[in-house]
Parts: C-alpha cells; sequence; structure tokens
C-alpha cells in the first residue's frame, strides 16, 4: 500500500511540475542530432533543412503516463540567419497540451580560417494547456467530479532567447526559456507560481585524432535551472560517433541527476543511431532509479528523420 501511495504522489508531483512549466517536456531528445529542439541557436546550423519527428513514452507499464510527440525542422536562410518550427503535442494523465515554437538566428562569422562563430537566437512560445474534463462527467470513472463542468484550459505566449558560441570542435549554448511571468488569472494565485522562466546551458567538445579519423569521441553537459523553486538538473552525455564518409552510426549515454542529488540519478540513458543516404534514426532507453522502476519498464524515445536540399548555403559556419 505504502509504495503505491508513492507512486500516485511521484505521478501528482510530474503532473503538477509539468504543467506549471507549459512547454515540451526536455529530456535527452536534443542528444539524436537535434540540438535545435533546446535552443533557438541552432536553427539553420547546417547546410541543409533539417526535419526531425520524435516520440517520448515515458514510464511504460504505467496508464496515463506522460507521452510527447514533437516535430522540428530548421533551414537556413541566406549566409547569416535562420528560421525553425517545433510542433508538439504532450500528454499527462488528465492533462494536454499542445503548442508551438517558431525560431529565429542570426549567425555571425568571427574568424573564418579559425572557425569561430556566434549565433543569436529567439523564439516565441505558444502553448494550449487544458485538464481533460471530458473523463471526470462519467459516473463510473475514479476521477468522476460532478462540480466540474466548465472547460478547464489557458494559452500562454512567451519567448526563449539565447546565443551560441563556437569555436572549431568546442561549442557552448546559454539560453532563458519562458522569460514572461505567468498569467494567473484563472489560477488559484495563493499555490500557482507565476514563474516560468528557466536557464540552461549546453556544451561540449567533439574529439578526433586527426582529420582522417573515423572514430569522434564527443562529450557534452546540459545544466537547467527553474527559477520559480530552484531546483536544478544536469545531463552527463557521452557519444561516440563512427563516420562512413558522409554517412555515421554512434553509441553514446546520458547520466541525468538533481543537482543536490548527483549519485542519486534520475535516470541512465543508453543512445543508439545513425545517418544514412540523409536519412537519420536515433533510439534511447532511459532506465528509471527511482520508486516507479517496481511498475515501470522504463521510458523510450525514438527519432527518425531527413536532411533535405544540402547545399542550400555555402557558410563556412553550416559545416
Amino acid at each position: 500500500m505504502k509504495k503505491t501511495q508513492i507512486l500516485i504522489l511521484l505521478l501528482g508531483l510530474s503532473a503538477m511540475v509539468r504543467g506549471q512549466e507549459l512547454t515540451v517536456p526536455q529530456l535527452s531528445q536534443y542528444i539524436a542530432d537535434n540540438p535545435f529542439l533546446m535552443s533557438p541557436t541552432y536553427a539553420g546550423v547546417g547546410d541543409h533543412i533539417k526535419l526531425r519527428l520524435n516520440g517520448l513514452t515515458q514510464w511504460v507499464g504505467i496508464e496515463d503516463a506522460p507521452d510527447t510527440q514533437t516535430m522540428a525542422v530548421d533551414a537556413r536562410l541566406g549566409n547569416k540567419s535562420g528560421i525553425g518550427l517545433l510542433l508538439y503535442n504532450d500528454s499527462n494523465g488528465e492533462t494536454r497540451q499542445r503548442g508551438s515554437r517558431i525560431s529565429f538566428a542570426h549567425h555571425l562569422t568571427i574568424d573564418r580560417y579559425e572557425d569561430e562563430f556566434l549565433s543569436f537566437g529567439i523564439s516565441y512560445n505558444f502553448n494550449q494547456f487544458r485538464i481533460a474534463i471530458e473523463n471526470f462527467g462519467d459516473p463510473n470513472n475514479p476521477m468522476f467530479d460532478p462540480s466540474v463542468t466548465d472547460d478547464r484550459s489557458t494559452t500562454n505566449h512567451n519567448f526563449d532567447i539565447g546565443v551560441l558560441y563556437r569555436y572549431k570542435k568546442f561549442y557552448l549554448s546559454v539560453n532563458a526559456s519562458n522569460i514572461l511571468d505567468k498569467d494567473l488569472s484563472q489560477f488559484n494565485t495563493r499555490f500557482e507560481p507565476n514563474k516560468l522562466r528557466n536557464y540552461y546551458m549546453y556544451t561540449g567538445y567533439s574529439f578526433m585524432k586527426n582529420k582522417r579519423s573515423k572514430l569522434e569521441f564527443e562529450p557534452s553537459v546540459f545544466f537547467q535551472w527553474f527559477e520559480s523553486d530552484g531546483r536544478s538538473v544536469t545531463d552527463l552525455n557521452a557519444k561516440f560517433r563512427f563516420h562512413d564518409f558522409e554517412d555515421y552510426y554512434y553509441v553514446g549515454a546520458t547520466y541525468r541527476f538533481l543537482n543536490d542529488q548527483v549519485g542519486t540519478p534520475l535516470y541512465i540513458a543508453p543512445i543508439a543511431g545513425l545517418k544514412k543516404d540523409n536519412i537519420y534514426f536515433g533510439y534511447s532507453y532511459q532506465l528509471i532509479t527511482n520508486e516507479i522502476l517496481g511498475y515501470s519498464t522504463g521510458t523510450h524515445v525514438v527519432t527518425v528523420g531527413m536532411d533535405l536540399f544540402q547545399g542550400i548555403s555555402n557558410c563556412r559556419c553550416t559545416y
């Protein structure tokens, strides 16, 4: 009975926290060669149109567990600009989120001979959050509540900003998400925080023995801090990529933890993927390490995509 109560509490806290943030859940999807999903600064970093479809199914085996689908596409505009679009659909128990993010990035070449670049990005975010009250109106449903009769939904508008610095094989992206305060006119202001802002950093370096080497090793770190309650998380990532001319294959792992509980990971996720003939596939399995492990087989993340119209820009910073 105690374990069941803990499980219900964890699910409830997850629904509450994610509902407050009003955005697409940020787990390991960005590692699947899709950093634009994480930051607007990556819009147009590439000499092609990049399309990625992502499916995230959390806590497989638990009814009404979080489930998210996204479509991300970004492209180059000339030599100095890029645009991108993200669409997402997210469900978590009896809550639903749908939204979009339209991004613009401006890319500056500091030194083309040293491959030194600086990018600025901004996104407009649209989010519709609602409670599925149609599931509360059935007397045979355990969630039945006769007092819930009107639509419980809200529409939100917000912005993200970021900056990206690249020098040869090193990169550093610093971002602020949901920079506007939340409209609390439809909520109980005693319990609902109005600050949705979170700040995050993504940095890494790609090591290759020499230019002819086919093996590349890329360690990276993702850090995120939430202003409303001071909590923060860190991802430690490692990826090994094997190049076969323009195709490649990779394997790696992610270790995510709360920063006040370094030795107790939220999950450990092996990752693998490939890109062949401009077709992309990636997979990640997140092994949960908390009490939910006894009820779930883990979390699955699948990414498929295509790189279209290669050569759309010949600017050095797209390589």
